[in-house]
């Protein structure tokens, strides 16, 4: 018996897994909102951009799986770009419906028309326009085939008399076929592998994401190595943990002196299941072992001397018995002695003093460490959000942090709480947002607050672009247009009917932060903190320094003398490890 297209669809995302898709509906779209509200099975969240859609989307895929964002014609779909390109390359599986004009205005430059192909290519790993009703039924089990195998975004361009049309059964069309295969380098390459571990004593492993469902298997090689353990931003919330007698912090651009030491001084360094992207981080004279389930990713960002394709998981539980186990743990308590003292070098920094409405934001983060959930998901802001997540949010019995990693955009945190917050409402959801990421994406409070999702919404409200600031300042360019105007956060948020507080005393931060958790409904904290506070990355060229020094002398020759004194002031912390 025919359906229509749009049912099958419907029927398409329910046994794939879907729960909820994220759209505004409107035109070309209106035939599958009519098929979702008829079958009753999905649930239709109304973001109020589409942007914000593709980010909860790609979190929904992140935690369970799948997920699905839609757009209507012309302009609705484009919006729906940049979430896209974050989930794509964080290997999120999202299907994305680009819905357009019917199919006889194609190709005429008509109101609202787009090259769906063209414009998606770039930001999926399968994209289709289906032109006919049997072409959408076979484009709609391969989308979701793709998005799964491929771990990616796969984009299914429909013009809506397609959606309207009807259908005639399809063996399998509507059938989803999910694996979860094993996948280890072959047994010669394990054998060599095992080799070259054991003849190295002085050894260091570097984790990524890829090890989130190999964190015990990880464990066990430390321990079997006696060998220090950093990881990626991605990767921190499995493994940086006060429990972990291993961990000596992240390196690249947010990491610390104990992280790249580490790695630098190793005899080898494996990189386990992390596409590390900072290069000038990696070391270029000890050996590199990187095992990746995605074989295009080795070598791609570093010298690397052996490679192997493999789940991190499968590949460690055939080479474990295969080691030698290491007695000499002199290396790793040098590295973790350096760590510690770096920890507390930053747990002295959230003790200085703050001045009203500039609140030093590393005391911020702590605070939120100290009384965030065991089992808390936080999502994190590009910017300086992003430097304190990954200084003081640490991983508990079941904490899991992400953010724009990979893609490095704006506007993420908010959005992707979003997200967090349907699929997982009996868990703790922070969003630790800056205050430009916040504004690009500000009207996404009222989806909050439409579906009462309990998100918890912390804004670093720093008055600045800080990250871009940072970069001007180490390039040798005085900051300029890079301050900001802001509105009252919190009486935006009171207005969408969200609790909602300004922090401009440092006293008030932790009692305030413990309400708004404790809080049953979404809830916003606006936090005045310090917009001179910098971060230096473990690793400082002597350019940067003199980069930093000539914007400074800049600003003085400009009158701005006091900006100059107020960044000494508060980052002396800093600016004492550079010398």
């Amino acid at each position: 018996m025919a359906k229509k297209v749009a049912d099958l669809l419907v029927e398409n995302l329910v046994n794939a897994g879907v729960k909820r898709l994220y759209a505004v509906t409107g035109d070309s779209l209106n035939p599958i909102n009519d098929a979702v509200r008829r079958d009753g099975r999905l649930e239709w969240i109304h973001v109020r951009h589409e942007e914000a859609g593709a980010y909860a989307a790609s979190m929904d895929a992140e935690l369970d799986g799948i997920g699905c964002c839609m757009g209507s014609s012309g302009p609705g779909h484009v919006h729906l770009i940049n979430g896209l390109y974050d989930a794509n390359r964080s290997g999120n599986p999202v299907i994305a419906i680009a819905t357009t004009i019917n199919t006889n205005k194609l190709g005429m430059d008509n109101f609202q028309e787009t090259n769906v192909v063209k414009l998606f290519d770039d930001c999926s790993k399968y994209c289709v326009m289906a032109n006919t009703p049997q072409q959408a039924a076979h484009a709609f089990q391969s989308a979701i085939q793709h998005a799964i195998q491929d771990r990616g975004v796969a984009v299914v361009g429909l013009p809506g008399d397609v959606s309207e049309a009807d259908v005639e059964p399809i063996t399998t069309a509507n059938k989803n076929f999910y694996t979860n295969s094993r996948l280890i380098p072959g047994k010669e390459e394990v054998e060599q592998l095992a080799k070259v571990i054991n003849s190295n004593k002085k050894v260091m492993l570097f984790c990524g994401y890829g090890c989130k469902d190999a964190q015990e298997e990880a464990m066990q090689l430390s321990e079997k190595l006696n060998a220090p353990m950093g990881f990626s931003f991605r990767g921190k919330i499995f493994f940086d943990k006060t429990s972990n007698p291993y961990a000596v912090g992240l390196n690249g651009l947010l990491g610390n002196k104990s992280g790249f030491k580490s790695m630098h001084e190793a005899d080898l360094l494996i990189l386990l299941g992390t596409d590390f992207p900072y290069t000038d981080f990696l070391p270029e004279e000890n050996t590199i072992i990187q095992i990746d389930d995605k074989p295009e990713r080795i070598g791609r960002r570093g010298k690397v001397n052996y490679g192997f394709a493999g789940k991190i998981k499968d590949t460690l539980e055939a080479l474990l018995p295969m080691l030698d186990k290491n007695t000499d743990d002199e290396f790793l308590k040098e590295m973790r002695k350096l760590h510690q003292e770096q920890e507390e070098k930053y747990a002295s920094y959230v003790k200085a003093k703050s001045e009203e409405d500039n609140i030093h934001p590393e005391f911020v983060a702590s605070v939120i460490d100290d009384v965030a959930a065991d089992d808390a998901i936080f999502t994190v802001d590009t910017g300086m959000s992003a430097v304190w997540a990954a200084r003081y949010i640490k991983g508990k019995r079941n904490r899991y942090l992400t953010g724009s990693f990979n893609h490095g955009s704006m506007a993420n945190a908010m959005p992707m709480a979003i997200g967090a917050g349907l699929s997982r409402p009996d868990r703790q959801v922070i969003a630790l947002c800056g205050d430009g990421g916040i504004s690009m994406l500000l009207g996404d409070l009222m989806t909050i607050s439409q579906y009462n999702i309990p998100a918890k919404i912390i804004i670093f409200n720093n008055r600045t672009l800080g990250m871009v600031k940072l970069e001007m300042q180490v390039a040798g360019y005085p900051q300029w247009q890079t301050d900001m105007k802001n509105p009252d956060f919190a009486k935006v948020a009171e207005a969408m009917n969200i609790k909602a507080w300004n922090v401009d005393e440092c006293q008030d931060v932790k009692s305030v932060l413990q309400e708004a958790f404790a809080h049953e409904g979404p809830a916003l904290v606006n936090i005045f903190t310090d917009p001179d506070a910098l971060a230096m990355p473990p690793k400082v060229e002597f350019d940067q320094m003199k980069g930093f020094a000539t914007s400074m002398g800049k600003l003085m020759l400009n009158g701005h003398a006091a900006d100059v004194i107020d960044t000494a002031k508060s980052n002396m912390k800093y600016l004492k490890e550079l010398f």
